[in-house]
């Protein structure tokens, strides 16, 4: 069975967080190689083409750091659910 999300379009809002926690936690995330070149200098230079670089890589975020970041997704979602209830 499929995972179905409750609110559709949340994975902008939860992606956001995801990066402000970590900045917040001082993760250092950046672009890394698709191929084994160190991609700043390729990039720079031209060897590997931006379009090769991955955006959005964690490799080298520890198991738990991402737990951590994921705790801190949890944590502001409950706590914006309780304010939900409380208001209503």
């Amino acid at each position: 069975m499929a995972n179905k999300k409750v609110v559709p379009g949340c994975e902008q809002a939860i992606n956001q967080w995801k990066y402000e926690f970590a900045s917040e936690l001082g993760l250092s995330l950046g672009q890394q190689a698709a191929v084994d070149y160190h991609s700043e200098f390729a990039s720079e230079l031209g060897t590997v083409p931006k379009q090769a670089l991955k955006e959005d890589y964690w490799g080298h975020i520890s198991a738990r750091e991402t737990g951590a970041v994921g705790g801190a997704i949890t944590a502001r979602l409950i706590q914006q659910a309780e304010q939900v209830l409380l208001n209503s």
